[in-house]
């Protein structure tokens, strides 16, 4: 009979692969994990979640927007964003108008009360933001921004 062999130690974030010898892949998705995380807690009070600060913030970037684009630009999947159009439009967050020609498609605008739940949800997030940058120079934090934007669009560059 073999000695059962203890497993090794589970390393904390930024240790192991968990650390800079990681890969890549691996510690854009904990980063991302941690981000939600801390987006979650800071939007707690307003009772909103990462996925619906999205949803809020690309319908006030794009008015009218459909359900398909918005999932589109939230990255979200569609079955998701229908849920929190759902519930935004209880809380009252946002409103449905009919598409003018496509009578199918209906567009998404913020309500004012969701213009005002933006709003604080905003400086929250932006509060993080900054706290995640206060370490980078502004040379730094505009490289970072252009590596991501091209590991997001580095397979449509590809099509």
């Amino acid at each position: 009979m073999r000695k059962q062999e203890a497993s090794p130690a589970i390393p904390a974030p930024g240790e192991g692969k968990r650390g800079k010898e990681g890969y890549i892949g691996y510690l854009l998705r904990q980063a991302a994990g941690a981000y939600r995380l801390r987006v979650e807690r800071a939007l707690d009070e307003f009772a909103v979640t990462q996925p619906q600060f999205a949803t809020l913030t690309m319908l006030s970037a794009y008015p009218g927007i459909s359900n398909a684009d918005l999932a589109r630009l939230a990255v979200l999947t569609p079955q998701t964003v229908s849920v929190i159009v759902g519930n935004l439009e209880k809380a009252g967050s946002l409103v449905r108008k009919p598409h003018a020609v496509h009578g199918r498609i209906q567009h998404l605008d913020l309500s004012d009360s969701g213009r005002a739940l933006l709003k604080k949800c905003r400086e929250r997030v932006q509060r993080l933001e900054r706290e995640l940058t206060a370490g980078l120079s502004a040379d730094e934090e505009r490289a970072v921004r252009r590596w991501l934007v091209a590991v997001a669009t580095a397979d449509a560059a590809q099509l």
